[in-house]
C-alpha cells in the first residue's frame, strides 16, 4: 500500500476481507500486471460508524496503470503523485461525495480531462451500503458498472493494453470483499 500518512492509516485482512482506514490519500495495488481483455469484480462498503476516518466519500479505482519511465509502486499516496502515470480512473463519490467521474491519465502531469461526470445523488455513495463493482477491459473499450448499472463506458482510440489495478481513496474507512479477475476471450471483429 501507498499511504500519504502511514502512521495514521491501517490496512488489514480478516475473513478474506480487506479493511482500509486512511487519514489522507492511499492506494492499494494488485501486485500483478494485467493485460489483454479481462473483467474485475469486487464488493465494497464505505464504513460510516463514527470512527475517526469514517467519511462517506472517495470510492475510487485505478486500472491499466503504467509509468512512462518504468518505475512503479513508489508513490507517497498523495493524489497528485499519480499524475505522471498512464491509467484509467473512476472516482465514485469524490470531492466530498459531490461528483462521480471517469478520467484517462496520459502520463503527462495535469493531462487527465474528465470524460464523464455525474453530480446527481443516484450516482453518489451512501455509507454502510454494499456496492458491487465490475470493470471490463475488452478490445479497446473499458467500462465500469456499479450494482449492475453502467456508469462509465469509454471506447479508446489509443487504448492501454496492460497495467496495474489499484483501490484508491482518501480520508475514509472502506472494506473490500470477493475480489476476482476473469480473463475474457478476444472479441470478434
Amino acid at each position: 500500500p501507498e499511504f500519504e500518512f502511514p502512521e495514521h492509516s491501517k490496512i488489514s485482512i480478516s475473513n478474506n476481507k480487506l479493511d482500509l482506514i486512511t487519514k489522507r490519500g492511499a492506494t492499494v495495488w494488485y501486485k500483478n500486471k494485467l493485460s489483454g481483455n479481462y473483467m474485475i469484480t469486487y464488493d465494497e462498503i464505505i464504513i460510516d460508524e463514527g470512527g475517526e476516518y469514517d467519511r462517506v466519500s472517495d470510492m475510487n479505482v485505478f486500472w491499466m496503470a503504467t509509468s512512462p519511465d518504468g518505475s512503479f509502486f513508489n508513490k507517497d499516496g498523495r493524489f497528485l503523485a499519480y499524475d505522471s502515470l498512464r491509467l484509467y480512473y473512476a472516482g465514485i463519490g469524490g470531492n466530498n461525495n459531490s461528483t462521480s467521474r471517469f478520467r484517462k491519465y496520459t502520463g503527462v502531469p495535469g493531462d487527465k480531462d474528465v470524460i464523464k461526470e455525474y453530480t446527481d445523488s443516484s450516482h453518489l455513495i451512501k455509507g454502510n451500503r454494499l456496492y458491487q463493482i465490475k470493470i471490463i477491459v475488452n478490445s479497446g473499450r473499458t467500462s465500469l458498472h456499479v450494482n449492475n448499472e453502467l456508469y462509465f463506458d469509454f471506447k479508446d482510440i489509443n487504448p492501454y493494453r496492460e497495467g496495474y489495478f489499484g483501490f484508491r481513496t482518501t480520508n475514509s474507512h472502506q472494506r473490500f470483499d470477493n475480489f476476482k479477475i476473469y480473463k475474457l476471450k478476444n472479441k470478434k471483429k
